[in-house]
């Protein structure tokens, strides 16, 4: 139960006639319930109910409780430009009571939960990538703007220029909401755009991460285009990433730069924030299961070339400076930069997956190794989603993440939602490998 009378007033000032409900499920499909204002009350106390199973990959069956949607009113967002009168509050799906452990933001809470009992605090900033379609006269998706077609379009200020009202009506709308939106660019792909927005508490980026996919996709809709998060939509195109900076505080001091001057390797980065590194690389394979959970993901990673010249996707568990390349980049003293994950990842379990990993390396002092190598046991990251799967099955720390706000379960041990989700990734996996493809009947149909 929350704060009947913070919600409401909220709503009452901002304006709000309707809200959102909205939480996500383990693939990031955002589900909601329309709310009016009138019961905002009943929604403060009780939630609002829904069939999990219809949900989609929520650990439910058929059978199940309802799942309620609780509200969290610090995750409040009016949201005027969508509809007027309209807000989101992002919710933690519970069941007879208690926080259900199949629900992505309750699993990223107990991560920050595990992060605060060792003595940090997380912070992440996000860099959303997207592409913007339309469909031509045959229903085949192409680049919204026609005049996009050059081999190297990023940072062209035409391109920004021709997508002005897109961009600017988004950056508009994320200043308003107060997360600093500070840049707004041209990707590397023809059609691909990123704005970005200042970092903050890991739930509240997360949360930010979701509002903005949808705010994307319902501001492109209304020019008649399609935002699409999808990895890699075109075979020769740069794919995009959802890149994550991370840091840590303890007790609102910043621990990852090298304040005794100590470092040898360069980085101007503390043992603690080395220790974090050798985390994330040690645990790089299970790691993409979380960043890079579809099967589309490993023909962005996997890629060798691009029309550009460059795939920006690295390939290998590797750690440098302000190096692209790397699977962890090192910006500066006060960050890491995690590039693995991609624009189909659900931010929750993304940012819990990494910290899970980053405090494994800081409990255990990991050495990250020499800069630009990589961790012995690691030759390459997977090459699919199924590799991606058995690397997260053999991985008790990331699995355990995955099973974090399952109740009482031991350290290292298999858990139900590891398992559901591991289940739910290699069901994907076989299901497009039984498809047959264009490219199999183009190599196959007369070839023998």
């Amino acid at each position: 139960m929350t704060d009947r009378n913070e919600l409401a007033d909220l709503c009452e000032a901002s304006g709000t006639k309707f809200i959102l409900a909205l939480f996500v499920d383990l693939r990031g499909k955002p589900c909601a319930k329309l709310v009016p204002v009138e019961a905002v009350n009943e929604l403060a106390t009780d939630g609002v109910g829904f069939a999990g199973y219809a949900v989609g990959a929520i650990g439910q069956e058929p059978k199940d409780p309802d799942l309620i949607a609780i509200p969290d009113p610090a995750s409040f967002t009016p949201i005027p430009f969508v509809k007027e009168g309209l807000a989101v509050v992002h919710c933690d799906p519970h069941v007879e009571g208690k926080p259900w452990p199949f629900a992505p933001r309750n699993i990223l809470k107990s991560l920050i939960a595990q992060a605060a009992d060792a003595g940090f605090e997380p912070w992440v900033g996000a860099e959303v990538e997207y592409f913007l379609l339309k469909r031509n006269a045959d229903g085949e998706l192409v680049t919204a703007d026609d005049a996009d077609d050059s081999n190297q379009p990023c940072y062209d200020v035409r391109g920004l220029t021709r997508m002005y009202d897109h961009l600017t009506a988004v950056s508009t709308a994320m200043n308003q909401l107060g997360w600093s939106n500070y840049a707004n660019d041209h990707e590397d792909g023809n059609g691909q755009f990123e704005q970005n927005f200042k970092y903050a508490e890991a739930l509240t980026t997360a949360d930010r991460v979701i509002t903005l996919r949808y705010l994307l996709s319902t501001m492109a809709a209304e020019r008649g285009m399609v935002a699409t998060f999808m990895p890699k939509p075109f075979a020769e195109r740069t794919g995009s990433g959802l890149h994550f900076h991370l840091s840590l505080t303890s007790g609102g001091a910043p621990v990852f730069p090298d304040t005794a001057g100590e470092d040898e390797r360069g980085l101007g980065l503390s043992p603690t924030a080395y220790g974090f590194v050798g985390g994330v690389l040690e645990h790089a394979c299970a790691l993409q299961a979380l960043m890079a959970p579809t099967v589309n993901s490993y023909k962005r990673t996997g890629a060798t070339a691009t029309r550009s010249g460059a795939s920006w996707a690295p390939r290998r568990a590797t750690y440098g400076g302000n190096d692209r390349t790397h699977f962890v980049r090192v910006p500066d003293e006060q960050r890491v930069e995690l590039r693995g994950g991609d624009g189909s990842a659900n931010p929750y379990l993304a940012i819990a997956a990494a910290l899970g990993a980053g405090l494994d390396g800081v409990k255990r002092s990991l050495d990250p190794g020499e800069i630009g190598s990589c961790p012995e046991h690691i030759d390459a990251l997977p090459l699919t989603l199924l590799h991606a799967v058995e690397a997260l099955d053999t991985d008790p720390v990331i699995s355990g993440v995955l099973n974090a706000a399952v109740p009482d379960i031991e350290d290292g041990a298999s858990g139900p939602v590891s398992e559901y989700f591991s289940r739910l990734k290699r069901e994907e996996f076989f299901a497009w490998h039984s498809a047959v493809s264009p490219w199999e009947i183009d190599n196959y149909l007369t070839a023998f």
